[in-house]
């Protein structure tokens, strides 16, 4: 299932222009990593559950790729752009294999499930 988004046809060309270029050096470096990297980690400083997520991968001995985009307090403006990327609201986001599995609690369960190995 899809989420809705708005139609391109029902926004006015400037915004999609302004929709397409939002940081989108920011969204090309992810979507390398993605594509260069088995499992990749987007997250941000200060953020718990990052640390739990990366903790969880390195105990289950995953190596990962970690891309790190400010804090509470920086890039959020960065950090809205991958989200409107990838659909998903929080931090971190776990791509394996080029597909996004979700945050920490999604990474767990595939862990626990064996699916990332």
């Amino acid at each position: 299932m899809n989420r809705e988004i708005l139609p391109s046809e029902q926004i006015d060309s400037d915004a999609l222009s302004q929709i397409s270029n939002y940081h989108a050096d920011i969204v090309k470096e992810v979507q390398a990593a993605v594509k260069d990297h088995k499992v990749v980690i987007v997250g941000m400083r200060q953020n718990p559950v990052v640390k739990s997520a990366k903790k969880a991968l390195s105990a289950a001995g995953i190596p990962f790729t970690y891309l790190e985009y400010g804090s509470y307090f920086s890039m959020w403006k960065e950090r809205l752009a991958i989200k409107l990327w990838s659909g998903w609201p929080t931090y971190p986001q776990v791509f394996v294999e080029g597909k996004l599995i979700g945050g920490r609690d999604e990474t767990v369960k595939a862990l626990v499930a064996g699916k990332i190995k």
